[in-house]
């Protein structure tokens, strides 16, 4: 019989199929047993019958432990108290392996003990529902820049040079080459990219040896990051909501039975639509102030002060025009004031803080390379980079947004090692 997946059992009911999959539970009632199956798409009870199965398969369920694997045979009947509105009354149960003694058990585990066996606590249903949510985010926003004319361009991931501080870098030995990096951003190619096709993004892993415990940081996560010509501050800002607003509310329209397994109260989630909040850094820097902190003007808004500021709005909210001092050297002057970069962050609410960061790019040649000589950069690595503002320069913004601090926004999660399969952090490059 062919195999049938459990999220597919709405087609079949009323006939008989073959799942395969792992012990999630079991009961049993006397002459009547049930085994909750999970095959990676969803949970299914099996219901095995003593009176209607031969007595060496109904026997097998004593010998089934917690992530044992099966194959089991039987008739779909529709069950609204079963997981998935649906059951299996079983004809035939085949055991593939049995567990022995899994370490995950029902009963309360501490975080480190649960990472430790990040391999196994994976199957959980919270886990597993983290996932899945994860999978469509990176669908939805791969669907809005493949909808909207944006071409992806795939950067390197071993770099000769730093994008942001270079204190913050990962560092190898390249052959006879020299020294390269792990890659903190794929945005100075995205710009090369965005001169050749307009629109681009790129996705891929990013890396930054920041020693930060916090529960927003990881040493290596995910970014898309998105680029176009002739686009200024306030385009890029126009493009941030509406981005934010279609990836936000496809994954409510899509993924709702995930959420509703992580619990999640939606409602803020549902009121992401444009427009969306838009304050300068002396506004963000007014709010904080009137909250009692001690806020000094040129400082970078910490962790704390995001929180502050997004919680007086039930939205994200978009912040502009910050000090150029606590900014890259690729962010463009503001032509009305040079103290500040034409830079947007975009904080998330409910204290999920900054989930994007862009800025509209500097294009003029000479002062790119002043800027490159504030930073006390090397001017070699940035020669490719500097040749865009030679060659047909214009004026043109990005941004990137971390998928991890996404998902856990979305997610409602306090801590972003579970957005990612096997999170990667200061204390921890395990398993």
């Amino acid at each position: 019989m062919a195999r049938t997946y459990i999220e597919d059992l709405g087609n079949h009911v009323g006939t008989d199929v073959t799942i395969h999959g792992w012990v999630y539970n079991k009961r049993s009632s006397g002459k009547i047993k049930f085994i909750i199956v999970r095959d990676g798409t969803g949970l299914l009870q099996c219901v095995m019958v003593k009176a209607a199965l031969p007595e060496e398969v109904f026997e097998k369920f004593g010998e089934l432990t917690q992530e044992s694997s099966l194959k089991v045979t039987g008739t779909v009947k529709e069950e609204p108290r079963a997981p998935g509105g649906y059951e299996l009354e079983v004809k035939d149960l085949s055991i593939i392996h049995i567990a022995v003694d899994y370490p995950i058990t029902p009963k309360e585990h501490g975080v480190e003990f649960l990472m430790d066996r990040r391999h196994l606590w994976l199957r959980s249903t919270r886990q597993h529902a983290i996932m899945r949510v994860r999978h469509y985010i990176i669908k939805a926003i791969r669907d809005y820049f493949d909808s909207n004319g944006f071409t992806l361009i795939d950067s390197p991931i071993l770099t000769p040079n730093a994008v942001e501080g270079t204190t913050t870098l990962f560092e190898t030995e390249y052959f006879d080459l020299g020294k390269a990096f792990l890659t903190q951003s794929g945005q100075l190619y995205g710009e090369a990219a965005a001169m050749a096709h307009g629109k681009v993004y790129c996705f891929g892993p990013t890396f930054r040896a920041e020693k930060s415990k916090t529960r927003r940081h990881l040493t290596e996560f995910w970014m898309v990051e998105p680029e176009v010509a002739f686009n200024d501050l306030n385009d890029n800002m126009d493009l941030a909501e509406d981005f934010l607003e279609y990836v936000v509310s496809s994954t409510l329209k899509e993924k709702a039975s995930e959420l509703e397994t992580l619990e999640r109260d939606t409602s803020y989630l549902e009121k992401v639509k444009k427009p969306m909040p838009r304050i300068s850094y002396d506004e963000a820097v007014d709010i904080l102030r009137k909250k009692g902190i001690d806020f000094e003007w040129g400082g970078d808004l910490g962790g704390t002060d995001e929180t502050v500021i997004s919680e007086q709005f039930d939205k994200p909210v978009m912040v502009h025009r910050y000090p150029a001092q606590v900014k890259a050297f690729y962010m463009k002057r503001d032509p009305e004031n040079e103290k500040l970069a034409l830079a947007l962050d975009v904080l998330a609410p409910e204290g999920y803080g900054e989930i994007i960061g862009g800025s509209q790019r500097e294009d003029d040649y000479d002062t790119l390379v002043e800027r490159i000589n504030e930073h006390n950069l090397p001017m070699e690595p940035f020669e490719w980079y500097l040749d865009l503002r030679k060659y047909g320069s214009v004026p043109h913004a990005g941004f990137g947004l971390g998928i991890e601090r996404t998902v856990s926004w979305i997610c409602g999660l306090d801590h972003v090692r579970e957005t990612v399969p096997f999170a990667r952090m200061i204390y921890r490059n395990t398993p």
